[in-house]
């Protein structure tokens, strides 16, 4: 990596640690977070409002699982970056890799608590790809598509709260391969918001100035997906 490059990765280390990424989002800074349960990793009740806890992992998709050999995964990393970047499979594996505990919040009431997953944090991606000073949000895009259309399951996050500690691209769940149907051989996790957030059969990550919806968020689901407010759909 050219010295350029390091001195711009370091300058936006710096812009992120001055963005306050916890007041990132959060439109409902009058209202107290409602759920039940002691507080969890991130100070919030363990159980977010309307949700119910599972054992199992349910499985939710678009109507396909798209099957995609590890020798022919890609992710390519683009848009408003100094350093953009394609990697295979193996060269995913050789990133820096971070385990860690976490739980999953489903957007139809359902939340699966302490799993444990291993991957790559997002922050990670970013760092290496060097977002631009105008670089505010991003938008993910998956294997998969909607059946008998060319429209991909795409979704949108602020790069403050995708930078967060606990967001990664994971490729193990509960010490084994992440299965196929829940978006192996890789896919997102954004536990502090709904998991509508965490793109499945991730394969694309673009770094944008302005905010773009994704995929359900234009089909009136919540452009914010904030658990413990409920905050479930648009309005």
């Amino acid at each position: 990596m050219s010295d350029d490059i390091y001195q711009r990765r370091q300058r936006y280390i710096e812009r992120q640690r001055e963005m306050r990424p916890d007041t990132v989002n959060v439109p409902f800074a009058d209202s107290a977070p409602e759920g039940s349960g002691p507080p969890n990793r991130h100070g919030m009740p363990a159980v977010p409002v309307g949700q119910h806890l599972v054992k199992n992992w349910p499985v939710l998709d678009l109507g396909e699982q798209p099957d995609i050999p590890l020798d022919k995964w890609k992710l390519e990393v683009a848009g408003l970056v100094d350093n953009p970047f394609t990697v295979n499979w193996q060269q995913f594996l050789e990133l820096p890799q971070a385990e860690d505990v976490s739980d999953f919040h489903c957007v139809t009431t359902w939340s699966r608590l302490d799993n444990h997953w291993k991957g790559v944090r997002f922050r990670t991606i970013a760092e290496l790809a060097v977002p631009k000073d105008d670089a505010r949000h991003i938008l993910c895009t998956g294997y998969d598509f909607l059946p008998g259309s060319f429209v991909p399951y795409t979704v949108n996050l602020p790069l403050a709260r995708a930078i967060d500690e606990d967001v990664l691209l994971v490729h193990t769940w509960e010490g084994r391969p992440l299965p196929r149907e829940h978006g192996g051989p890789v896919r997102m996790i954004t536990p502090k918001l709904y998991a509508w957030k965490g793109a499945k059969w991730i394969r694309k990550v673009e770094f944008l100035a302005e905010d773009q919806k994704g995929f359900w968020e234009v089909r009136g689901y919540s452009n914010t997906a904030e658990p413990w407010f409920n905050d479930r759909f648009s309005y």
